[in-house]
């Protein structure tokens, strides 16, 4: 087991950037996916990114292709989320996620991550 914690979330306006980070703290290996995920009130976690731990491998919902980027710091075990062009409805708290040996094709499912940050929260006014 991993241990994450989350900082970064704000508010900002839209248009805005933010940029999340996500402390991966206890045994890992090369084989970890990590994952960003977002809930909104109301609604389900949802997948935003995620990234291979070696390699970097990356998959990103199209709901924020092009305005979000992962990357990851392999000797500070960081794990990052750039977002540019915030929107309203980008509001959520944002979840850092890890899983060992995940295949590629699941990394967008949050069911099959077993680690999980306490979240931060990211609000984007119109």
């Amino acid at each position: 087991q991993v241990h994450l914690v989350e900082s970064g979330g704000g508010s900002v306006q839209a248009g805005g950037s933010l940029t999340l980070s996500c402390v991966v703290s206890g045994p890992s290996d090369s084989s970890y996916a990590m994952g960003w995920f977002r809930q909104a009130p109301g609604k389900e976690r949802e997948f935003v990114a995620a990234i291979r731990w070696s390699g970097g491998r990356t998959v990103y919902a199209d709901s924020v292709k092009g305005r979000v980027t992962i990357s990851k710091d392999n000797a500070k075990k960081m794990v990052y989320l750039q977002m540019n062009s915030l929107k309203p409805e980008d509001t959520a708290v944002y979840y850092c996620a890890a899983k060992r040996r995940l295949l590629y094709t699941d990394y967008e499912m949050s069911h099959q991550y077993d680690n999980w940050g306490q979240g931060t929260q990211v609000t984007v006014s119109s």
